[in-house]
């Protein structure tokens, strides 16, 4: 079986790196907040350009906490709108709520899956206080459209990264195409620890300051609580592990890139819909490939046969979960059309020449 993702491989290829960090970590003796953590986002910081890197616990709460940020610096108040792709993961308009604000969905681009720039401006009011594009599947937004409308009236640009570590656009990195940015390092990222982590990039020194508090029960002194803050920090050892992971990153993207080059070159069945390549190559960091079908419950119940795992990412839409009952009536027909069609299949770092080629063929033979 071609697995969609063999996590153990690939962090298996640094097991002895690892047990040196593991066992320096456990011999400090300091396990929260230490030299790991300044190192990884001394470092996390330099390879995205920008001026300062948070690690926090999680991908959502690196959202919520830039939120929760601009509302204690007196930018954004509970009740405000923040615009926000209707077929992004549920964490990116969790974190809206969460924080006390209001998401505003908005439909993608049918050609690239990713929040469409002409229709962000029919839903600007004049409680919209940011636009939270997402980097859906590891394909940077058009910030350079997004940034333009930001500044017209004067809003915040929030970047989801979370499926983006290390695409670049004009010669800058996602989580630096924006005010702030939230990263996830969940284990299946292209940048994964192992298990939850998180981080936030920006060049706002005060939005660090104010984070920096908020992520450590409101603190920067102990026993001193500034703010009403929750406890959200990157732990050393995923700090560790994060860093030797990381001087590998942008080998193993493109290793991503040469696979789905290769997909959309040599996958010709007519029956499935292929994700488009950008101009520059560096604008997709490949987190997943994905396709549309018609049939996705048979698409992929044959390709188990052949002996390749596929998943869905996501089959339900935000606006149609029960969490959000409430917009169940709402009608969002392009994105309700992908989450019903779409497919992720296998693509990373360590699959061979030929398990591509066998995914190809298995992908190919469908009739």
């Amino acid at each position: 079986m071609i697995k969609f993702l063999d996590i153990q491989k690939i962090n298996h290829k640094y097991s002895s790196e690892f047990s040196v960090v593991f066992d320096s970590i456990i011999k400090s003796g300091w396990y929260i907040l230490g030299k790991e953590v300044e190192k990884f986002e001394v470092e996390f910081a330099k390879y995205c350009g920008t001026k300062y890197c948070l690690g926090v616990a999680n991908g959502l709460d690196a959202l919520i906490l830039i939120i929760e940020g601009y509302k204690q610096l007196g930018v954004m108040n509970d009740g405000d709108e923040i615009i926000v792709p209707s077929n992004t993961y549920i964490a990116s308009i969790l974190a809206i709520t969460k924080a006390g604000l209001v998401p505003v969905l908005v439909e993608p681009d049918v050609s690239t899956f990713l929040i469409d720039p002409i229709k962000i401006e029919e839903k600007i009011t004049s409680k919209t206080k940011a636009i939270l594009p997402v980097h859906l599947y590891g394909r940077l937004c058009d910030m350079e459209a997004i940034n333009k409308i930001a500044n017209q009236y004067n809003l915040k640009v929030i970047e989801d990264s979370a499926q983006s570590h290390g695409a670049i656009l004009n010669g800058k990195r996602s989580g630096n195409l924006g005010d702030a940015s939230g990263f996830s390092f969940y284990p299946g990222k292209n940048l994964g620890a192992i298990g939850d982590a998180g981080a936030i990039t920006t060049n706002d020194h005060e939005l660090t300051e104010t984070i920096k508090a908020l992520r450590n029960y409101g603190s920067h002194k102990k026993y001193e609580n500034l703010y009403l803050g929750i406890n959200s920090r990157l732990d050393e050892l995923q700090a560790g592990l994060l860093t030797v992971k990381l001087k590998y990153l942008d080998e193993e993207t493109n290793v991503r890139r040469v696979i789905a080059e290769r997909y959309n070159a040599e996958i010709t069945n007519p029956k499935i819909i292929l994700p488009n390549l950008p101009t520059d190559r560096n604008e997709h960091a490949w987190h997943l490939y994905v396709v549309q079908v018609a049939n996705r419950k048979d698409f992929q119940q044959i390709l188990v046969e052949k002996n390749v795992q596929t998943l869905i990412h996501y089959p339900i839409p935000p606006h149609k979960q029960q969490a959000y009952k409430s917009w169940n009536n709402l009608s969002f027909p392009i994105s309700e059309k992908m989450h019903k069609d779409v497919v992720s299949l296998p693509i990373s770092p360590v699959m061979t020449n030929d398990e591509v080629s066998f995914v190809i063929d298995a992908v190919n033979s469908i009739g």
